[in-house]
């Protein structure tokens, strides 16, 4: 019966959706202040029922109720209970749900943080929103119900859960990723509403950027903590392999980067608007291109679910209709898009287009990539890969010129900028980045590849860059910490996000460059050499987990001569569906892993292994981390927090006042 009362909260918050798609919207057209009004209100409830759906079914997942389908085939009785409660998502129709989810609590944030926003403009934004949701919730009631039952009788115990989903990352990675996905639905309704508005001004652009900013932080520690476990759970000692299903968040990302950045320039010179827009739009377009990707039933991959076909079309239709329309919409409304504002060949409006250019061309590359394959086999029949070499020759140097402009721009003046000046400002800084870059690598690791050269001179130049800026600003200021202080939070979440860029810079270089790996055979006793390290075998012991049975392996590691530590690679067997499975030993050191991989037992008590060693590996998500920092410290800017108290007074008195007439 508990099931039922899910799906039931489900119905309920569909009906609820249907309203709020509906009401508010004719309300915005008509001027209807009591119909408008009803759009918050609406999406706390969606919100409410949507949250007692998925708790009902974390609940089902927590007593092992397996006469729900979804449950019986995601989770068993020796299931360990953290990984019960985060199966919920292990699967189509509740990660759907968590999907939906996600998507009512932006609407909850967007119907409390838009206080200082007009009424109708509001309601438009939420009325779009729950035009999403229920198209979200229609889906999963009609194709991918999360709480159909199985009939007639259920099963005394359920499916095993994917080996490599039974890992922490994974309690983080998919809410982290779908919550940024899902943000960029706020920035599409942002650009829907404005449309249907006229209303794209640089108010606009300020009250759209910081939910902007949040989403593009959110997915950006989404993805990093998909890196992450990639690189610990798959065995394979890499941090990023141009998956199918990896690259859509990526393509999102860099859509969502090209528009914090274009909106930034609206918000200051009025110029950009179109740009605004349909970056909106491709960044809303390419979470949901994920979305058909990875449950379609077109693609083989860890990170992708195992659906039919049909259930993809649904998904694709409801991409073709909220893109294709939305398009429309934009073409329509093309001459509220003229830019007030004029600037010159060379200055700080020229080089973030340039940067929006080459960010755009990026997630072009990566969506032909991605997509090609896909288009050969339905078109032909055959079968055609595209893999890194691919995705390395074109994306690798369209990021380093995009580095290159990043320091640039934030040094160039609004409007225009002379050559000189920009000569003097840059032409020390450029020489000992150069100069650094070359002797950095030299000096820390002994070696010299011209690749790490070249990525290590791009992150000094922005590292160098990002201090010029930072003492210009503070130049005239009556000491160095009253200039610091004048500096708003804006400025400093954009210098922290590109101090990660410099930082991840440097990790992925280095890491690619320099890195070492042997694959070896070892019995008890044997050792073998890598680098400056020993790795000393000690054997094997049987080891007993919750659901699983394997053998765990004992590695002392020697630098020097000296003991650093014991590492224990395991090999696994889970019990109820028998799948072989690997957990990685890692020594985390700030300059450099050890990473160890045990194979398969061979015939002597020896054991296959593979030892890596990853210079600057940690820095990777290091820089993941300031970027999405930097994201979060903007959305804290003063300008976009207003004293919400006078504005609901001010709610309220309209609100009586209109009223009665409404009525």
């Amino acid at each position: 019966m508990i099931p039922e009362l899910g799906q039931f909260s489900l119905i309920l918050a569909f009906c609820l959706c249907v309203i709020l798609a509906t009401l508010p919207l004719l309300g915005a057209s008509r001027n209807n202040l009591l119909w408008m009004s009803l759009a918050r209100p609406l999406s706390a409830g969606i919100f409410v029922f949507l949250a007692i759906s998925i708790g009902i079914l974390a609940y089902s997942f927590a007593v092992n109720d397996f006469s729900v389908q979804f449950v019986a085939n995601h989770s068993n009785l020796l299931l360990p209970t953290r990984y019960k409660l985060t199966a919920v998502w292990g699967g189509h129709e509740g990660s759907f749900l968590l999907w939906t989810f996600m998507l009512s609590g932006w609407m909850l944030a967007v119907s409390v943080y838009s206080m200082s926003m007009p009424i109708d403009f509001v309601a438009r934004v939420l009325s779009v929103l729950g035009i999403l949701c229920c198209t979200y919730i229609l889906y999963m009631l009609a194709t991918s119900n999360p709480f159909d039952r199985v009939v007639p009788l259920a099963p005394a115990d359920g499916v095993e859960l994917n080996s490599f989903l039974q890992d922490f990352a994974f309690i983080l990675h998919p809410p982290a990723l779908y919550m940024g996905y899902v943000g960029f639905s706020v920035v599409f309704a942002f650009a829907v509403a404005a449309l249907l508005s006229g209303r794209l001004d640089a108010a606009w652009a300020r009250w759209c950027r910081p939910w902007a900013n949040a989403a593009w932080a959110i997915l950006t520690m989404g993805i990093a903590l998909g890196s992450w476990w990639a690189y610990y759970e798959l065995g394979w000692g890499g941090w990023w392999g141009w998956d199918p299903v990896e690259n859509p968040p990526l393509i999102t990302w860099l859509l969502g980067t090209a528009l914090i950045h274009s909106l930034a320039v609206t918000e200051k010179r009025g110029v950009f608007k179109s740009w605004n827009v349909m970056l909106a739009i491709l960044a809303f377009g390419g979470s949901l291109l994920g979305t058909f990707i990875a449950r379609s039933g077109l693609l083989t991959s860890v990170h992708a679910f195992a659906t039919d076909p049909a259930r993809g079309i649904f998904i694709l239709a409801i991409f073709a209709l909220a893109i294709g329309g939305s398009l429309l919409l934009f073409a329509l409304r093309a001459p509220l898009l003229k830019s007030e504002f004029g600037f010159g060949l060379l200055s700080r409006e020229i080089f973030l287009l340039g940067n929006n250019m080459i960010l755009v061309v990026a997630s072009a590359s990566v969506l032909l990539g991605t997509l090609f394959p896909i288009v050969y086999q339905a078109l032909t029949g055959g079968l055609i890969s595209i893999g890194p070499p691919y995705f390395n020759v074109i994306f690798v140097p369209l990021m380093a010129l995009l580095v290159l402009l990043l320091g640039v721009g934030p040094i160039c003046r609004w409007k225009k900028t002379s050559t000189g000046y920009l000569v003097a400002q840059l032409s020390r800084v450029a020489l000992a980045s150069v100069v650094l870059g070359v002797l950095l690598p030299l000096v820390i690791l002994l070696e010299f590849s011209f690749a790490a050269t070249i990525a290590t001179s791009l992150a000094v130049w922005i590292s160098l860059t990002m201090m010029k800026d930072l003492a210009n600003k503070t130049a005239n200021k009556p000491t160095r910490l009253q200039g610091l202080k004048s500096l708003s939070l804006g400025y400093y979440g954009m210098q922290t996000a590109h101090l990660g860029v410099a930082v991840m810079l440097i990790g992925a270089s280095m890491s690619s460059a320099f890195d070492s790996e042997k694959s070896v055979l070892l019995s008890s006793g044997q050792s073998i050499d890598l680098g400056e390290y020993v790795f000393v075998f000690d054997g094997t012991t049987r080891i007993e987990g919750p659901n699983y049975i394997g053998d765990e392996a004992s590695i002392q590691v020697l630098k020097n001569g000296e003991f650093e530590r014991i590492l224990n690679p395991q090999s696994r067997i889970y019990i109820t569906s028998g799948s072989p499975s690997t957990e990685m030993a890692i020594d985390a050191g700030f300059l450099r892993d050890l990473f160890i991989t045990l194979g398969e037992a061979k015939e002597g008590g020896a054991w296959s292994m593979t030892i890596y060693i990853k210079p600057f590996m940690r820095w990777v998500w290091l820089g993941s981390i300031f970027m999405a920092l930097g994201g979060i410290i903007a959305t804290r800017d003063k300008r976009y927090r207003r004293l919400r108290r006078r504005q609901e007074e001010l709610l309220a008195e309209d609100l009586r006042a209109n009223l009665q007439p409404a009525l």
